[in-house]
């Protein structure tokens, strides 16, 4: 589907056809619902593609990313499918909550891998035995293939710095603030790390060249200001747990 509206706006406007396209719809099919309808899928790709990029005037020219763009519009037109308790099924068809819907809920001594009914542990989160979205389950690949578009200097390493920063400040004091009502006051950095998008929104989508800042000082700047977003945003309104996304297109 993103592949058809690049050729069709290419053939409109009489110039070559992109192939980062096939970036765009490799990147949202990893961060979406592995139970999302494919005809939502297809309606999320077709918003990211035509109004978050082609119609700023295509590849280079859009300032907001064009698979978050669609994912945020598939979160807030279809939010029973794209987050809350049924994101993920089981093979024997047993739904269940996120690791950080569980948290938000109860508190990290609630993390449960529905699959088997076992205790989630941070290695298990790290490695990817968990419930989520197809790209952001495994921190541990995510950050490997991170290293790879870092060492290649496809991504700024500046700007993933400055994520890690700004989160763990953030999570850091939102630790010593504490509350009593709260349970995601109490999650420390590391956990900020392995659960949700964290990891593959540093690594994959904030540092898209397009959209980043170009600076060296902004990118520390934007980079900060994403991490400390992050964690505000799933602190603070634990009716909305992940807060990567928004963190990155705001």
């Amino acid at each position: 589907v993103g592949g058809f509206w690049e050729v069709l706006f290419a053939i409109v406007r009489k110039h070559e056809i992109n192939e980062g396209f096939f970036v765009t719809s490799i990147l949202f099919a990893l961060i979406v619902p592995p139970t999302l309808p494919l005809w939502q899928a297809a309606l999320g790709i077709t918003f990211g593609v035509v109004m978050a990029k082609e119609i700023f005037g295509g590849t280079g020219r859009n300032f907001l990313n064009p698979a978050l763009a669609g994912r945020a519009f598939l979160f807030f037109a279809y939010p029973a499918q794209i987050s809350g308790d049924l994101v993920w099924t089981a093979a024997d068809g047993f739904s269940g909550a996120t690791p950080l819907s569980q948290w938000a809920a109860r508190g990290g001594e609630a993390l449960v891998n529905n699959a088997t009914g076992q205790p989630v542990s941070w290695f298990d989160a790290f490695i990817g035995t968990i419930p989520g979205s197809v790209g952001e389950v495994s921190t541990l690949m995510i950050l490997i293939g991170g290293a790879i578009i870092l060492f290649g200097r496809v991504a700024s390493w500046r700007i993933v710095a400055g994520v890690m920063l700004g989160m763990i400040l953030t999570a850091t004091l939102f630790n010593l603030i504490g509350s009593a009502t709260n349970p995601m006051f109490a999650m420390p950095w590391y956990w900020h790390l392995v659960l949700g998008g964290f990891a593959f929104g540093m690594m994959f989508m904030a540092t898209d060249p397009v959209s980043a800042s170009f600076t060296n000082k902004g990118k520390w700047y934007y980079g900060a200001l994403i991490g400390a977003m992050c964690v505000l945003i799933r602190v603070v309104n634990p009716a909305y747990p992940e807060g990567m996304m928004l963190a990155i297109l705001f």
